[in-house]
């Protein structure tokens, strides 16, 4: 099997060594990938990554037999369906079904219809639908830009003028607004693989979405993430795919659109059960970090078989016991302002089973040296025996980064790691 993998990020780059462990994947390309791909994998650009016919073009070229999209933006914009047309075997929802994340709204509607519980929600698009909304939910205040917003598209917050701007910068680039009831309770991400009608859940992770330790500060597209969950109830993989991705899949498929990929469930574990944060169309990152680092089962074939409704077809899918974290390490100012064009050192060589480092914001400079280039650079991921020695993995390989200004959270899985994580009964 040949595979190309669409994206730049740490995420593509936890794919693209997930897919170069499989032994039936043959050669592994990535465009445009990014330096750390460049090591382990071909490496090629294109001018965008969201232009169906361009990545149609270049698999072809490639002879690739298998197309995973890793971004959001691509698969809204329907670039899965280009592929399917040329004949090419793909990993990804069409656009019609990616609109599970590219519309908070139409995700309620699915939600809705397929009777998964979930928060009450205003879809507003005036500023004073937006008030009412506030005053109808309470404190703390769930304020969501409708559309694609790479993770930072959410304010929660128990001030209404906060909840108000929030809305007032959604609405000035013409968007509309979701207000939500808060859901309180530990989080949860759990990826669950679908063709369309089969659905085989991945491990939980729980994500880090504030900047500072003790979530604080506002909110990025994660700053780290764990997993296994330990405290987590035992029932919870089979209680959600029962109650929210089956029927989710099977309305989306009722509805001639059916989902083909991977359907992320964001839960809140409130009191009175699993309740749905929000879906994405894509794996999460940096959950897919730890995810993929602990999946036995060959990554490649499970892909191929989503991709080709095949997935009823594949044995259980199996996992190594060993626990995985994953700290990012992020530019100074971010996620406000992030600085980029600076060295980064003590990231060299492609490290090891039990800890290595995935690039995500990096770049090359004209003279071939290592550079900032994004908001979050890069993702340091340690594997263990339990989560404490996976933390221990990690952050030593976060204390040998060197990178002007930058900062990462210094608690991903200390509390899972303590045992002090508490899922609040009804």
């Amino acid at each position: 099997m040949r595979a190309l993998v669409i994206g730049s990020g740490a995420r593509e780059h936890a794919i693209v060594r997930g897919l170069l462990g499989d032994p039936e994947v043959t050669q592994v390309y990535a465009a445009p990938g990014n330096p750390g791909i460049a090591a382990v994998a071909h490496c090629h650009p294109i001018s965008d990554i969201a232009d169906g016919s361009a990545v149609v073009a270049l698999a072809r070229e490639l002879g690739s037999d298998l197309v995973v999209i890793g971004p959001e933006v691509p698969l809204v914009a329907g670039v899965a369906d280009a592929l399917r047309a040329a004949g090419i075997s793909t990993f990804g929802p069409s656009g019609a079904a990616a609109q599970l994340e590219g519309s908070k709204a139409f995700a309620k509607e699915i939600m809705a219809a397929a009777d998964v519980p979930t928060a009450r929600c205003y879809v507003c698009t005036t500023p004073d639908e937006v008030s009412a909304a506030l005053g109808a939910t309470g404190a703390p205040y769930v304020v969501k830009d409708d559309g694609l917003a790479a993770g930072k598209g959410v304010v929660v917050t128990d001030s209404t003028d906060a909840a108000g701007e929030h809305a007032e910068h959604c609405f000035a680039g013409g968007g509309s607004v979701v207000v939500e009831e808060f859901l309180g309770g530990p989080e949860v991400s759990l990826f669950c693989i679908t063709d369309g009608t089969t659905v085989r859940p991945l491990a939980p992770a729980q994500d880090f979405k504030r900047v500072h330790d003790g979530d604080e500060g506002p909110n990025t597209g994660g700053m780290g993430a764990y997993s296994p969950l330990p405290w987590a109830p035992e029932d919870l993989v089979d209680d959600v795919v029962t109650r929210i991705a089956q029927p989710t899949v099977d309305e989306m498929r009722r509805r001639g659109t059916p989902f083909s990929g991977v359907l992320y469930v964001g839960l809140a574990l409130t009191p009175a059960g699993p309740r749905v944060i929000e879906f994405n169309a894509r794996f999460g990152d940096p959950e897919t970090q730890v995810v993929l680092a602990r999946l036995r089962t060959p990554l490649g074939g499970l892909l191929r078989a989503a991709a080709e409704g095949a997935l009823a077809e594949l044995p259980p899918l199996a996992w190594k016991d060993d626990a995985a974290v994953t700290v990012v390490v992020a530019s100074e100012n971010y996620p406000a302002s992030p600085r980029t064009g600076d060295p980064i050192d003590g990231v060299d060589g492609e490290g090891s089973d039990e800890a290595y480092v995935l690039h995500a914001g990096t770049s090359r400079d004209d003279s071939g040296a290592l550079v900032s280039s994004g908001g979050r650079v890069l993702s340091a991921v340690g594997v263990g025996a339990d989560l404490a020695a996976a933390r221990t993995a990690a952050y030593k390989l976060v204390d040998g980064v060197q990178l002007r200004g930058s900062h990462h959270r210094t608690e991903i899985a200390q509390q899972a790691a303590d045992g002090t994580v508490t899922v609040p009964s009804a």
